[in-house]
C-alpha cells in the first residue's frame, strides 16, 4: 500500500506536467499503452497466458472504463483549470463512494462505527492538509466536478473489480495486463475523435508521459489488484487518504514547498482514520 500510494500520490503532478505538451485523451492513451507493453512481456515470459471467455474480457472491458478510461481523461480535463492540490482533495473521496457502493450493492457490509469514523477523519485530514476553502471557486468549476467525477468513477472501479475480477485465481499480472490492453483499446476508438491535436514534444512532458506509463500504471495496478484480491475493495480503497501524504513530503523534500501546522494536523487525521478504517474487527 505504501508503494502503491506513493506511485499514485504524485500522478497528479505529472499530470499537469504532462499538459505542457499533451492534451488529456493523448495522455491517458500513452499512458495505458506503456502500462500495457510493460505487463504484457510479464504476463508472456512467465507462461501464464491471457483470459479467455467472452463474459470475463465483458467484465475487464466494464472495468478498463469505470478505472482508466473514464477518471483518467476526467482528471486531465479537470486540471486544465484546477490546480493538483484541489484535484487531490477530491480524489480522496474515492474511499467514501467505493464504501457507499459496496454497501448497497452487499460487496462490503461490515460497515462498524470504527471503520465509518476512520473514513470520515482520514476525508477531513485531506481537507486540512489542501484547505480547500481558499480556493472554493476551483472546486465549484466544471474541472472540479470533472475531478469529482472521475473520483466516483474509481469508487465504482474499486467495487465492480472486487465483486467480478479479484480473487478468481487469476494472477494479479494477468488481470492488470488484461485491463490495461482493453483500455488502450478504449482510448484508441477516441483518439479519432479527440487525440489528434498536435502536441508540443517537451521534454518534460514525454517525461512524465513515461512515468505516468510505466510505474504509475503498469506496476501500480499490479499492486491494485494485489490489494483488493487479499483484503477487499473497501481496504484497498484506503489508499487515497495516502496521496495528498506523499504530495506533501514530495513538495518539501523536491521543491521546498512550507510544511505548515495545518498540514501537519491534517496528516495525523489521515493516519488515524486509516488506521481504523484497516483494524480487523473482533469477531
Amino acid at each position: 500500500m505504501a508503494a502503491l500510494a506513493l506511485l499514485w500520490g504524485s500522478g497528479f503532478l505529472w499530470i499537469k506536467l504532462a499538459l505542457r505538451g499533451f492534451n488529456p485523451v493523448q495522455i491517458v492513451f500513452a499512458r495505458l499503452l506503456l502500462g500495457f507493453v510493460v505487463l504484457a512481456p510479464l504476463v508472456l515470459s512467465r507462461g501464464l497466458g491471457f483470459p479467455r471467455g467472452w463474459r470475463l474480457w465483458g467484465h475487464l472491458f466494464v472495468a478498463a472504463l469505470v478505472a482508466n478510461a473514464i477518471p483518467y481523461v476526467l482528471f486531465g480535463v479537470g486540471e486544465q483549470t484546477v490546480g493538483s492540490n484541489v484535484a487531490g482533495v477530491l480524489n480522496a473521496t474515492t474511499p467514501l463512494w467505493a464504501l457507499l457502493l459496496a454497501f448497497l450493492v452487499g460487496v462490503d457490509r461490515s460497515v462498524t462505527w470504527r471503520k465509518g469514523a476512520g473514513f470520515g477523519l482520514g476525508f477531513l485530514g485531506v481537507v486540512v492538509i489542501f484547505s480547500p476553502w481558499e480556493s472554493a471557486n476551483e472546486i465549484a468549476s466544471w474541472g472540479g466536478l470533472a475531478c469529482l467525477a472521475a473520483a466516483a468513477s474509481y469508487g465504482v472501479s474499486y467495487v465492480y473489480m472486487g465483486r467480478y475480477l479479484a480473487g478468481r485465481g487469476i494472477s494479479p499480472i494477468v488481470l492488470s495486463a488484461s485491463q490495461l490492453g482493453a483500455a488502450t483499446a478504449l482510448l484508441a476508438l477516441a483518439m479519432p475523435f479527440a487525440g489528434l491535436e498536435p502536441p508540443v514534444w517537451r521534454v518534460d512532458a514525454v517525461l512524465s508521459l513515461l512515468v505516468l506509463g510505466i510505474l504509475g500504471t503498469g506496476v501500480a495496478y499490479v499492486l491494485n489488484y494485489r490489494i483488493i484480491s487479499d483484503e477487499g475493495p473497501t481496504a484497498a480503497s484506503v489508499v487515497a487518504y495516502l496521496l495528498p501524504i506523499v504530495a506533501v513530503l514530495l513538495g518539501w523534500l523536491v521543491v521546498d514547498e512550507p510544511v505548515t501546522g495545518a498540514i501537519l494536523v491534517g496528516v495525523g487525521l489521515v493516519l488515524v482514520g486509516v488506521v481504523l478504517t484497516r483494524r480487523p474487527v473482533a469477531r
